[in-house]
């Protein structure tokens, strides 16, 4: 049998992931696949890091989390002509603990994390149009 969780419970548990990630984490856009844990090393090549706001998600509503703001950053030397982003990190500010991973498509692409344009180059803004945590158990 499944748990089911009120909306205040499912809305609480999303807050809370935000609170233990911290304020001013790092989004890391990378090539290649995505590790299978948030504890394995890094993988791919780093194609752009974005320093999140402070206060960088939205208040939980409804069982469902959002980009609070706008996230943009600049493609790295080490994305060189134009590499397509395969995945997503979110560490602490500090960039030593992930704490979110996830798949990168185009804007709507379907992806966990979705980018304006994920082939990437350098010196190229790069914006996140979509992400989203959703709770389970509704």
């Amino acid at each position: 049998m499944s748990f089911q969780f009120s909306p205040d419970a499912r809305n609480a548990a999303l807050d809370a992931i935000e609170a233990a990630i911290g304020t001013a984490p790092k989004l890391q856009i990378r090539s290649g696949t995505l590790p299978d844990t948030t504890a394995e090393a890094d993988a791919g090549n780093l194609l752009v890091e974005i320093d999140l706001p402070s206060d960088w998600l939205e208040t939980a509503a409804d069982g469902v989390k959002t980009i609070k703001g706008i996230w943009t950053g600049t493609g790295t030397a080490a994305a060189g002509g134009g590499t397509n982003a395969g995945h997503f990190r979110i560490k602490n500010n500090a960039g030593t603990i992930t704490h979110v991973q996830g798949t990168i498509t185009i804007t709507d692409g379907g992806g966990d994390m979705e980018l304006d344009n994920p082939n990437i180059a350098q010196n190229q803004s790069v914006t996140v149009t979509t992400f989203t945590l959703t709770a389970g158990g509704a």
